[in-house]
């Protein structure tokens, strides 16, 4: 499974995605469904409504209609793809499943998104599911979106469900002249490219918080002959960075020796930036860096659309952060 699953995803439970309703759970519950880690499965080991199972499963339907449950997205924006693992789900796994969204402003309960007046638009029409497999699903030509709704036909369990595509930017998130960070994930940021990410995904970089572990952050494999590592970040808007920071956070044996940040106002597309170019501005000049540790830099302030950091030679960086205004 490729291309659309290396987009980030926007219902995983560390970005606030939630699962807010379902007309059904009798043997599993909904919440399950977004679970960070893969399903797995306990041998022998039965609940008061029979066998557990590490997902979303509904019961045994003797009656027209299907099944479904709605997800809030943990980042609004538009789905590129969506995987519907049903890993254990032998002989009760859907015969098929559907995928439709909803762009719903505020907080909404659970009674509002199934209300009917709720606009849906389906964006995967029904589609047959494998049993034990994550189904992929590429969804193209998508609207922005809060909301998604899984159905399910008729019945049965589903382990995880995942959501890829690319976050947006919400200026209304945003007072005139205030500072945010321009890279974050949860603004709109993405990590669009990089050189290499042998242990940790490029996306670690702008993640919210601090890294909990060294596998949290960005770590390329060790470099054994000429050149660098770098990390393109597409802005979540156009704007003026004039504080940057990088943390090594947990990477004390594998830390980069040191790092270089570049700045560009473009408008090509994400393969165009990988290019030699001579349109990038260095902001910060190639500066050591300690190991296990928060580094703040100001710099000039410019505007900008994407940022690249350069690590030398390699080694792994835990986050990413430029702070600046919405140009």
């Amino acid at each position: 499974m490729t291309g659309f699953t290396d987009y980030v995803d926007l219902a995983a439970e560390r970005l606030g995605g939630a699962v807010l309703l379902a007309n059904d759970e009798f043997f599993a519950p909904k919440e399950s469904l977004l679970r960070a880690h893969p399903a797995e499965w306990r041998e022998g080991v039965y609940t008061d409504r029979g066998k557990w199972m590490d997902g979303w499963e509904t019961r045994r339907r003797r009656s027209p209609g299907h099944d479904w449950c709605v997800v809030r997205l943990g980042l609004p924006g538009v789905i590129h793809g969506v995987v519907v693992d049903t890993s254990f789900f032998r002989g009760n796994y859907p015969e098929s499943c559907s995928i439709e969204v909803a762009t719903v402003p505020g907080t909404p309960s659970p009674d509002m998104l199934a209300d009917p007046a709720t606009a849906w638009t389906e964006v995967l029409a029904r589609s047959p599911l494998a049993g034990d497999t994550k189904n992929g699903f590429a969804i193209p030509d998508a609207p922005s979106a809060t909301h998604v709704r899984l159905s399910i036909y008729p019945d049965g369990g589903v382990a995880r469900l995942r959501v890829y595509g690319e976050p947006g930017f919400n200026p209304a998130r945003v007072r005139p002249g205030s500072e945010m960070d321009l890279a974050a994930m949860e603004n709109g940021g993405f990590v669009v490219s990089c050189s290499d990410m042998f242990f940790g995904h490029r996306h670690n970089l702008i993640l919210p918080g601090r890294s909990s572990h060294m596998g949290d952050g960005w770590e390329t494999k060790r470099r054994r002959g000429p050149g660098h590592d770098w990390s393109i970040v597409r802005l979540a808007t156009r704007g003026v960075v004039h504080r940057i920071e990088i943390d090594t956070d947990h990477f004390k044996g594998n830390a980069p020796g040191s790092a270089m940040l570049e700045l560009v106002n473009a408008s090509g597309t994400h393969s165009a930036l990988e290019e030699p170019t001579d349109d990038w501005s260095v902001v910060l000049p190639q500066t050591p860096l300690q190991p296990h540790a928060r580094h703040a830099f100001d710099v000039t302030c410019i505007p900008a659309t994407h940022a690249r950091l350069s690590i030398f030679p390699d080694g792994g960086v835990a986050r990413l952060r430029l702070f600046g205004t919405p140009a």
